[in-house]
């Protein structure tokens, strides 16, 4: 029984996660707007609004915090233009809309994007 485990495995090691958290994380904040499984989505969801979270405190600490896991380019995007936008709102930054199956193996695809 899988009790009190948080997040996803993805039939992954821990190492090849954290790469992909990262990976999709980078896309998403280049982009604002990405394209993937549903799970991976969801799975991202947690991350990038923690991540949102943290640069709207818009301090030092908080900066050196997310130079830990993002690149130093989307850090500074990320506290100079997209943590101002959400200022005045507690939580909720992204959105989840659900696709249709992939063709080739019909997994579930999802958009998550930043809500305006």
């Amino acid at each position: 029984m899988r009790k009190r485990k948080k997040g996803r495995e993805f039939s992954m090691t821990s190492d090849q996660r954290k790469a992909l958290i990262k990976s999709l994380s980078v896309a998403f904040f280049l982009k604002e707007k990405i394209k993937t499984t549903e799970a991976k989505a969801k799975e991202l969801r947690g991350f990038v609004e923690k991540y949102i979270t943290r640069a709207k405190k818009g301090d030092l600490a908080s900066r050196r915090y997310l130079l830990r896991f993002l690149p130093e380019n989307i850090v500074k995007k990320l506290m100079d233009k997209i943590a101002l936008d959400y200022k005045e709102r507690q939580g909720g930054y992204t959105r989840i809309s659900k696709l249709g199956p992939r063709r080739t193996d019909g997994a579930k695809m999802a958009i998550i994007e930043l809500v305006k």
